[in-house]
């Protein structure tokens, strides 16, 4: 491992999204004490499995770390000392070079062992968030226990007001005669946030006709596109901003006639491509909206529970779009942010690439796309 030290760990976990940081010293501490954590851990080595994984915007003296340009790596960080964050932490990058010897000298896994395998996977996918981790781990026969997939402290802050308003149609549905009491639609939204609906869910889950397991299942569905639907919410205004600054941003210096047709064409295509990507992420939370609707305003329950049955499958497409397009922002505002050296061209093209591959998603690439660049 290496050996140098991460500060402001605690600040960290207070503050990161759920898209970014994936807390598996709080999930231990949090559930370390039952059964579900110990029989089915996300890591089998004890020192993964307490660590935090955070996708990490890589500055320019990280990039040497890696064969080929990226912008963005999954960071693996362990603490010194789990009691006191602000001691810092040790971290290493899934896939940096040398990577197999670091897991061999730090926690005496071989290349082919399952923790590995998941390091892997976590790599590949463009966000953290719980829903499309999830579903890719399961896809590659992984399948941790529902503890590994919350959202975070600071998301679910943010998202509580935005989640009550969404569901205040559906309060008198679900608590009956006392749909009215003040508290009821924000507890209600603390029971679909927390993933444990307890007894008081009941007369919904009756009325949804779904056994027990389905309808904890359909319970973290419904959580998953409440997610989606606020993340798209928040992203909209800076999406569409994002996406006229790439169309008209040109880098510093002089440009071959080659290179300006390229940037001038891919400029364009880039900002099509994310404006549609938003339009498709909109669309397909549109499907909740309409099941949600047919419940909460129609009364037809047996629309939204055939939604939440199906909503799994809707997850890996619409993690990697909305992934894609926090990344795109992020990243944008991190790079050209005030007071920042301008772009060249060659800096500009990869930037645009990276884009670009991101929004294709998972098994796309970019083969053959690029080669005058």
């Amino acid at each position: 491992m290496t050996d140098r030290t991460i500060r402001n760990l605690d600040n960290l976990r207070h503050s990161a999204s759920t898209a970014r940081l994936l807390n598996l010293l709080r999930v231990a501490s949090d559930h370390g004490h039952t059964r579900a954590w110990a029989e089915q851990p996300l890591f089998e080595t004890v020192t993964l499995n307490r660590a935090m994984i955070l996708k990490h915007r890589l500055r320019r003296d990280e990039l040497d770390c890696f064969v080929g340009r990226r912008h963005v790596a999954t960071k693996i960080i362990l603490p010194i000392d789990s009691a006191e964050l602000k001691a810092g932490g040790r971290f290493a990058f899934v896939n940096q070079v040398g990577f197999e010897r670091v897991m061999k000298e730090g926690f005496g896994l071989s290349a082919d062992h399952p923790d590995v395998e998941t390091l892997t996977v976590i790599d590949q996918l463009p966000s953290l968030d719980p829903f499309l981790l999830r579903e890719r781990l399961r896809r590659n026969g992984i399948e941790p226990a529902p503890c590994y997939f919350a959202i975070s402290e600071s998301d679910l802050d943010q998202m509580s007001s935005f989640v009550e308003r969404e569901i205040q149609p559906l309060v008198s549905l679900s608590v009956g005669d006392i749909a009215f009491m003040p508290g009821s639609v924000q507890t209600l939204a603390d029971k679909i946030l927390s993933g444990e609906p307890g007894d008081h869910m009941e007369d919904l889950r009756v009325t949804l006709r779904l056994a027990p397991d389905d309808y904890h299942e359909g319970i973290f569905c419904w959580k998953g596109f409440l997610y989606y639907k606020w993340v798209l919410t928040t992203l909209a205004t800076e999406i569409s901003a994002v996406s006229d600054e790439v169309a008209n941003l040109l880098p510093r210096g002089r440009i071959e006639p080659g290179l300006l047709d390229y940037l001038l064409r891919t400029r364009m295509l880039l900002r099509n491509r994310i404006l549609r990507t938003r339009e498709e992420v909109r669309v397909t939370i549109q499907v909740y909206d309409n099941a949600f609707a047919a419940l909460s305003l129609e009364g037809q329950s047996g629309v939204f529970r055939d939604f939440l049955i199906e909503a799994p499958s809707m997850f890996s497409r619409l993690g990697e779009q909305l992934g894609a397009l926090q990344h795109i922002v992020s990243f944008w505002r991190y790079r050209f942010a005030e007071g920042r050296a301008p772009v060249g061209v060659g800096e500009l093209i990869d930037i645009l690439m990276d884009f670009e591959a991101g929004l294709l998603g998972y098994g796309e690439d970019l083969s053959g796309r690029h080669v005058a660049a």
